[in-house]
């Protein structure tokens, strides 16, 4: 993981490590439906943190927003 959003980074580390494995282990891709993210860096979001990244199974660009309050 990267920090490039200091913001998003403290949103993220507020959810519990458990948590946080699930989402990343839980990230849709157009081409292998779920998967893993891997390579992924944190954005600040006004919903709440956007995880960018690479496709495990493919390499391909994916994303997944996180919804922190």
């Amino acid at each position: 993981m990267s920090v490039i959003d200091f913001k998003a980074a403290q949103k993220w580390s507020k959810l519990p490590k458990n948590r946080q494995q699930i989402l990343i282990n839980n990230v849709y891709c157009s081409s292998c439906g779920e998967t893993t993210i891997t390579d992924f860096t944190l954005h600040d979001d006004k919903f709440g943190v956007v995880l960018k990244g690479i496709c495990k199974k493919c390499g391909e660009n994916v994303a997944r927003l996180v919804e922190v309050e």
